[in-house]
């Protein structure tokens, strides 16, 4: 995935440089949606155990979390681990309750990808406009002109 946006963003018209610091970066410290799933997660656990948190613990949990999703960077399934790690960090929910997250954490993990991709685009996008790299008009008519078929994009599409 990592070279097909980069390629992708580069032709958008972002510059070379900002597209080979910002995704590789993105893809080590930019991961919103480890962090959203691994907050969501401990949310959901703490209603399926019927243990309430207050406001304090839910900032606590959340600040935990944005920590220890970095530890999930590259590796897949290591969210359901750095949700075991925020979750003893933050004893007030069971831990024997990540158990209930078992069968569905390889989906998940597809859908924090997607969302850690989405968003290291979006964060280049919005680099490349602020360092006047791009114009709005510029984005505009790059995200208008209709997409070049390939017979490499239609096999990857395939999943050959």
């Amino acid at each position: 995935a990592l070279p097909g946006l980069m390629e992708k963003l580069r032709k958008l018209g972002c510059a070379e440089s900002t597209v080979g610091f910002v995704v590789p970066t993105g893809y080590s410290f930019n991961l919103d949606g480890t962090n959203i799933y691994m907050t969501m997660a401990a949310v959901f656990l703490a209603q399926a155990t019927k243990t309430p948190l207050d406001l304090s613990q839910q900032l606590a949990l959340l600040l935990v979390a944005m920590v220890s999703s970095k530890g999930a960077s590259g590796v897949t399934g290591a969210g359901l681990i750095a949700l075991a790690a925020t979750l003893n960090a933050v004893p007030t929910i069971p831990i024997e309750s990540l158990a209930m997250l078992v069968g569905i954490d390889r989906f998940m993990s597809e859908c924090r990808a997607i969302t850690n991709l989405i968003g290291n685009g979006i964060a280049t996008v919005v680099i490349s406009r602020s360092e006047n790299e791009i114009t709005a008009s510029e984005l505009n008519a790059a995200l208008l002109r209709p997409a070049e078929a390939s017979l490499a994009d239609a096999s990857e599409l395939a999943g050959e």
